[in-house]
């Protein structure tokens, strides 16, 4: 398909990803945060950025060191940024979490931990966002999934500038008025900016290609996914324009959000449209399970959105809030992150350990690195218990929403363990797993390798 290089800390990124979903799995299951305490309480927002911020946007970050390449048919700019990035993350998304910890009062920690935070994870994001920024640049025209990524990448910028606003104020260290204003009117703007724009917006760009390449769907651009294009690029615009009249203190904020959410709406509804034709005109009959799981996240997308227009038509929005956002974070973002990553893992494990030997001794077919059959069960239950929990929020049963969560955490550790199964090759035939010559890639940390450097792998 395209010529890339394949990244050396890709699984890394996974991997603290993977850790931040479990210790936020962990969270919801001992009670910590939303139902329990109010979404705008320092517990809640503790825990979602351990689930927005650590699993969400550390998984999209080290997909995207290896897929921005192949968007676009060119290696990464300064790819030397990755791992000095990565450690400015987890260093910056901890702050955060304990920052908010410490104002719930469950800890007496320093409250500067919160913009310090920010401080880091902004460097983290900037760096990383430079190096897509440059790959794209040089890249011109850009394809329209490479688009998405790039209008992605702005929202990213505007959701971590509102982000360091409101830790500035929340610390005591900004108190402008104007700042407060956008503190209080605005923090649902910084959230839909992060949500829709940064998460949901680049995962459609991405997931064009990724469904064409891995169902052997026709790879062409459509009217339909320009339009999708162009009016995920209104709505999210919309919202960015809601920042000035904030800070104005103008009216007209109701029908730029009124605008964007009929936008959004349409968005969904011809992407989804996008997707069936892709599932519909497959060459691979047999579908693979990161394919198949991948529909319970287009189903939860679809769901998300009609719960949300339903809410707003009755006037309920306010109260079920809540059930919206966990069903994107959850159903769509973290189930199609999970689908994918079940071939993801595979695939770059493949290319890491036999695509060297291809065409000079027997290697095993990517599928044979996993059992589907053994993975399937796990989503199945990921999905019925993000169902059950988003039932909970809508009841208001905190008991209920608290047994989903330890039926999600089951599942997702149980799905970790099978990435772990596949990064050590358990699956794989044993007259096939280690040819000679061949090293078993390592687990999360990429293999020293053999000369100085990696050679060019093909995806």
């Amino acid at each position: 398909m395209f010529a890339a290089t394949l990244s050396r800390w890709t699984m890394s990124y996974f991997a603290a990803a993977l850790i931040f979903l479990v210790l936020g799995e962990i969270m919801m299951v001992l009670g910590y945060g939303y139902p329990v305490s109010a979404l705008e309480a320092p517990e809640t927002l503790a825990l979602v950025h351990v689930v927005v911020l650590g699993w969400l946007s550390l998984l999209m970050t080290g997909a995207l060191l290896q897929f921005v390449p192949v968007l676009v048919g060119r290696p990464l700019s300064f790819p030397s940024v990755a791992l000095p990035a990565l450690l400015f993350l987890i260093a910056g998304i901890a702050g955060l979490t304990l920052g908010f910890v410490s104002l719930s009062g469950a800890i007496d920690l320093p409250v500067t931990l919160l913009p310090v935070g920010a401080a880091f994870s902004i460097v983290g994001f900037s760096v990383l966002g430079f190096a897509f920024a440059a790959t794209l640049w040089h890249a011109r025209p850009l394809p329209l999934p490479a688009r998405f990524v790039a209008v992605g990448l702005a929202a990213l910028i505007g959701t971590m500038l509102l982000g360091g606003v409101y830790a500035g104020v929340l610390s005591g260290l900004i108190d402008a008025e104007a700042a407060i204003d956008l503190t209080i009117d605005g923090l649902s703007l910084h959230a839909s900016l992060g949500l829709c724009g940064w998460l949901s917006f680049t995962t459609m760009g991405v997931s064009y290609r990724l469904l064409t390449m891995f169902m052997l769907s026709p790879d062409k651009e459509r009217t339909s996914s320009r339009v999708v294009f162009a009016l995920g690029a209104l709505c999210l615009g919309l919202l960015a324009a809601a920042v000035p009249v904030i800070l104005a203190g103008t009216f007209g904020r109701s029908s730029l959000l009124l605008l964007a959410v009929g936008s959004g709406a349409a968005v969904v509804a011809i992407y989804i449209a996008d997707i069936l034709r892709i599932y519909r005109e497959r060459r691979r009959k047999a579908i693979e399970l990161n394919s198949r799981a991948s529909i319970g996240a287009f189903a939860s997308l679809i769901a998300a959105t009609a719960l949300f227009v339903a809410l707003l038509a009755t006037g309920r929005l306010d109260a079920g809030s809540g059930a919206v956002i966990y069903l994107v974070a959850f159903g769509w973002l973290t189930g199609m992150g999970l689908a994918q990553l079940y071939k993801i893992v595979p695939f770059m494990t493949w290319l890491e350990c036999y695509g060297p030997a291809l065409g000079r001794m027997p290697t095993p077919r990517v599928q044979d690195l996993v059992v589907e059959v053994s993975a399937l069960r796990w989503f199945w239950l990921y999905y019925l218990t993000v169902a059950l929990g988003t039932l909970a929020l809508l009841i208001g049963s905190v008991v209920l929403f608290r047994f989903a969560s330890l039926g999600q955490l089951i599942a997702v550790n149980a799905l970790i363990l099978e990435f772990v199964r596949t990064r050590r090759l358990i699956n794989v035939p044993a007259e096939l797993r280690l040819p000679d010559g061949l090293v078993r890639p390592g687990l999360f940390l990429p293999s020293i390798p053999h000369g100085g450097s990696h050679e060019p792998r093909s995806l």
